[in-house]
């Protein structure tokens, strides 16, 4: 770690390893040289003159690259790509020749970008399985748990833990529909020449447009791909970094409402965080357990949606085939985009799988609100009894406005039933009152949600994904 210069905290903060090396150096300039053997390959297998020996001494100096040479070279011609050539052809001196024929520079730059953006999708997706997964688990054990349900942040009908945790679900699994049908689309630039009229193939091919169209589908099928974008300027469109974006953007989006619900529950004292045995909360008040994992989801989501704006304007602002105002805000939008969405999930996953649910607290906040939420069913009751509906509707509207006041302003518990049964026009006993005190009487289809949706909407994926279940963050602050 440098101490004397910027380093973006993404990396040492944030984003995992894996994520880190997807966006390497190393793993671009090794996808370049892969790249340019598929080209190579490519073009030998429909006819043009380069040797099985060529192609090996390509292989052979894949992953050993010689950047000392590259740097070099650089900072004489003041192009990367060129300097790369160059510096494969020092290793590679027999295959110097037909390094990156018939291709511009968005040959490798602009494939390998989309190349290592699908890894990254990729990634991401684990992950993401991976939070649905511990949520699942988490909303099963508490899918029959009572607890008051918010509207506006006001008490409201009660619902369960793990109906809640439903909420935050489904939000994933729209993302995850999202970014699966992303996944699926990606597709390579493939070989489209300097203007994407593919002219220096069709030169390299004789005029034979069968063999120039074939050379497309082979780099991709090489590359792991399904297939080109059909046509192209000189660049794939600069509105797949907005799909993308939009996707991540999403991610952020659902983990910030996830934190947001968090942070709340935390200061109810229903549900924390993890918070180890030495970890410090506040410099100056030592009780405190703030919720700093949460914020830090909140914190990064904000980035990512934020980021939005950079490969939308980007896209907007490209003029006809090519031009290179791309380049720089690519290279810090894109990236950090993908760190930043790496860093939450991981956050996520960890803050999930260590949740704290203080079952006392809950109750207690829900039994000091229920004579409210039963006030409805106390009224059937008493109607059921021979009392008058409307009659009996007034009466609790001023009962229970004056039980409120005295909890709001004297401090005292909620003393609505023994108004209820002190009053005759209800012919209710406190002990019948006390009998609709059942927290559980009021959750409606929760618990049946919860079972229904893990069965019929969440099992699907985790058996699809199966193999890639069981990771486990780790958190580097």
């Amino acid at each position: 770690m440098s101490t004397d210069r910027y380093e973006t905290p993404l990396a040492g903060r944030y984003a995992s390893k894996e994520m880190q090396y997807i966006f390497s150096q190393d793993k671009k300039f090794r996808t370049w040289r892969e790249l340019w053997i598929a080209l190579a390959e490519s073009e030998k297998e429909l006819g043009l003159n380069i040797t099985d020996e060529q192609i090996e001494e390509l292989k052979a100096h894949k992953d050993d690259i010689n950047y000392d040479v590259a740097r070099a070279r650089e900072k004489e011609v003041r192009h990367d790509v060129m300097s790369h050539v160059y510096a494969y052809g020092v290793q590679c001196p027999k295959a110097k020749g037909i390094i990156h024929l018939g291709a511009t520079s968005c040959y490798v730059g602009d494939n390998t970008d989309l190349i290592i953006m699908t890894e990254a999708l990729k990634l991401v997706r684990v992950k993401l399985v991976n939070v649905i997964a511990e949520l699942a688990g988490f909303a099963d054990k508490y899918k029959a748990l009572p607890t008051l349900a918010f509207t506006h942040f006001q008490p409201a009908q009660p619902t369960t833990v793990g109906k809640r945790a439903t909420l935050w679900m489904m939000e994933l699994k729209l993302d995850l529909d999202d970014l699966e049908y992303l996944i699926d689309s990606m597709k390579l630039l493939g070989s489209k020449g300097t203007t994407g009229t593919q002219a220096s193939f069709i030169e390299l091919f004789e005029g034979d447009h069968a063999k120039v169209r074939r050379l497309d589908k082979m780099i991709a099928e090489k590359m792991g791909f399904s297939g080109v974008y059909p046509v192209s300027g000189q660049t794939y469109s600069r509105k797949v970094d907005t799909r993308v974006v939009n996707v991540l953007a999403g991610i952020a989006a659902s983990a910030h409402k996830f934190s947001n619900d968090i942070r709340l529950l935390q200061h109810l004292k229903e549900i924390e965080e993890p918070f180890e045995k030495s970890q410090i909360g506040s410099s100056a008040m030592a009780y405190k357990r703030n919720p700093m994992r949460s914020e830090r989801i909140a914190s990064l989501a904000n980035f990512v949606m934020s980021d939005v704006m950079n490969p939308a304007i980007t896209s907007a602002t490209q003029w006809f085939e090519r031009t290179l105002d791309d380049s720089a805000n690519k290279r810090m939008s894109i990236p950090e985009a993908f760190l930043a969405v790496d860093g939450i999930l991981d956050l996520y996953l960890n803050v999930v799988d260590g949740l704290v649910v203080y079952e006392k607290v809950i109750n207690k906040h829900i039994m000091a609100e229920l004579p409210f939420m039963a006030t409805e069913n106390i009224m059937m009751d008493a109607v059921k009894a021979g009392g008058d509906r409307q009659e009996l509707h007034e009466k609790i509207r001023t009962l229970s406005m004056q039980a409120g006041r005295r909890v709001k302003e004297e401090g005292l518990d909620n003393n609505l039933l023994e108004l209820i049964a002190a009053d005759p026009s209800f012919n209710l006993t406190l002990e019948d009152l006390q009998r609709s005190m059942d927290p559980s009487l009021y959750v409606g289809r929760s618990k049946e949600q919860v079972e229904e949706f893990l069965e019929e909407e969440i099992k699907p994926i985790l058996d699809k994904y199966s193999d890639v279940l069981g990771v486990k963050a780790e958190i580097n602050v």
